[in-house]
């Protein structure tokens, strides 16, 4: 691996930290943490995040957590931006699933002029999110924050809507693809078992999942905790329960 393609690498996942930031959560990054994602020693770790704290990119003390500077910052927003647009244009244009986009993206994202990334933004009609639901940083670097909170967070009878699913697993994006779990779904807590680390969700799936009288088909499915902590909701206490009834008494 070369020391370019491992500079690259590592701001693509510091990348990752204004953005949960954004999001309200902390996300302390060390190089054992990096070493592990990348699937290097830390060795090579240390010396790739000295050369970019040497380009004033990376603050790191020693044996600390790595942080990025303005100028790292604004560096790896960018870098996030160019990720998130392509895999949307893989998704939407080239008929990629949501599970082979990552590993694509990134070496896309290195190699893509400026030029084509405004034209893919164009193109898709200036999207604000990527497949998975990760916020797509506007031009100028901003970044939309966000309340979501995983399944795993939340007590039986909450609800809401689905506004992110993790892709740091493709096996996982595969089942919720083949159990019909998506983004924009209205989702409800069923049912926590914590000695058996199980959450009972369902959800009302929209078209195509639809009955020929076009009402919602409704799933119930038991999530692992991991998975449980791969799947964010939006707009908790916002709706009411799925099967909440309506004035005439039959279900909404």
């Amino acid at each position: 691996m070369s020391a370019t393609l491992d500079g690259a690498r590592v701001a693509n996942l510091l990348g990752n930290a204004p953005v949960i930031e954004a999001q309200g959560r902390s996300f302390p990054v060390t190089t054992k943490y990096l070493a592990e994602r990348l699937g290097v020693g830390s060795s090579t770790v240390s010396e790739t995040v000295r050369r970019l704290s040497a380009q004033g990119l990376l603050e790191h003390a020693r044996y600390g957590a790595i942080t990025l500077t303005d100028d790292g910052r604004d560096l790896a927003v960018a870098i996030v931006r160019r990720h998130r647009l392509i895999e949307t244009y893989l998704v939407e244009r080239l008929g990629y699933s949501w599970d082979e986009v990552h590993d694509e993206a990134e070496v896309l994202e290195h190699a893509v002029s400026d030029r084509m990334i405004s034209a893919m933004d164009h193109a898709l009609g200036f999207p604000t999110r990527d497949p998975h639901g990760d916020p797509i940083p506007s031009p100028a670097g901003v970044l939309a924050s966000s309340s979501a909170r995983t399944l795993a967070d939340l007590a039986p009878g909450a609800h809401g809507v689905i506004s992110r699913i993790s892709d740091a697993d493709p096996d996982m994006l595969r089942y919720f693809a083949h159990v019909g779990l998506g983004l924009d779904h209205r989702v409800e807590i069923i049912e926590r078992r914590e000695y058996a680390g199980v959450i009972s969700i369902e959800w009302d799936a929209p078209v195509p999942f639809a009955t020929p009288d076009g009402a919602a088909v409704r799933h119930v499915v038991d999530l692992g905790l991991p998975a449980a902590r791969a799947v964010w909701v939006d707009e908790i206490d916002a709706c009411g329960p799925i099967n909440a009834a309506d004035e005439s008494g039959q279900a909404s």
